[in-house]
């Protein structure tokens, strides 16, 4: 018997997700930051045991979209409430802001289980995950509630194993030795990205886009080739940096991580180009693969 299923990752922005997804898998795919909207597309994790393979779906957190890129981010979401056989619902038990109604009201209509992960409960009382519980149980009253952090692995050894239990009888959807959906270049930009929201503050991580143009493998060594693009020339010289010491650093830190997943010696070099107010243009997101 082998059991088979797509398992995603629902929650606001911060609550874990991302974080929780690596903690699975086992492996980075995801970035990781302390910024909201680090998640921009929709990755599929794909998790292997002799009889099982689940297809996990890590998304942007849910936010009311004030542009068109936050609009493209949002149609991952809803595309990942129509296709799941179990959600994962992670929340931030510090969040004290209002739930997302429409998220409750998703989960409440779909006829698969929801598992609740009140995530970061390390960081808080007994009393006050006790209240957690009470809450989200009157929210969504179909649930199955489990206190957990992902971050320090609390209580996530519970995840697996439930998922096998809840998933249905199928064949393999990818092959057995498949760990994502993502081509190679994808973990190229998102790793840069990272490197830059961790470096840059206010505005400056959210206009920026990476693209990858070139991408040789050779027998000991990768050479890649990466575009910065950002919307105003103000934002070129801030990323830049005083005499190439900002986008020095991201490219340094961005190569040793890159060598540690590809497991061979990277050469990156980085560019930095402007492509006016892309995160409002149809074609532009388009084209960075925003569809």
């Amino acid at each position: 018997m082998h059991k088979a299923g797509f398992v995603n990752i629902v929650g606001k922005p911060n609550a874990g997700k991302s974080t929780l997804l690596n903690q699975l898998m086992g492996e980075k795919l995801a970035i990781v930051t302390q910024k909201a909207q680090t998640t921009r597309h929709r990755i599929f994790g794909i998790y292997n045991e002799e009889d099982l393979q689940i297809v996990f779906s890590d998304t942007p957190g849910v936010l009311e979209p004030k542009y068109e890129l936050q609009e493209k981010m949002m149609d991952f979401v809803k595309d990942s409430l129509q296709d799941a056989d179990v959600f994962l619902f992670i929340v931030d038990i510090k969040d004290r802001d209002k739930p997302s109604e429409y998220l409750i009201e998703k989960l409440n209509k779909i006829p698969v289980p929801v598992l609740l992960l009140l995530n970061k409960v390390d960081e808080t009382t007994q009393e006050k995950m006790e209240e957690a519980v009470a809450f989200w149980h009157k929210q969504i009253p179909k649930a199955e509630i489990l206190p957990i952090s992902a971050l320090k692995a609390y209580n996530t050894d519970y995840i697996l194993p439930k998922l096998k239990e809840l998933l249905p009888e199928n064949p393999p959807y990818y092959g057995k030795d498949q760990i994502t959906d993502k081509p190679e270049r994808f973990f190229v930009n998102e790793t840069i990205r990272e490197k830059i929201l961790l470096n840059y503050e206010k505005e400056i991580p959210y206009s920026v886009e990476v693209v990858t143009e070139q991408f040789v493998e050779k027998d000991t060594a990768i050479v890649i080739d990466a575009v910065i693009y950002v919307e105003r020339d103000s934002q070129k010289g801030i990323i830049i940096g005083h005499k190439g010491e900002m986008i020095k650093k991201v490219g340094t830190q961005a190569r040793v991580d890159l060598e540690k997943f590809f497991g061979k010696k990277i050469h990156l070099s980085l560019f930095v180009k402007v492509r006016k107010d892309w995160r409002k243009n149809e074609r532009d997101l388009k084209g960075f693969g925003y569809r």
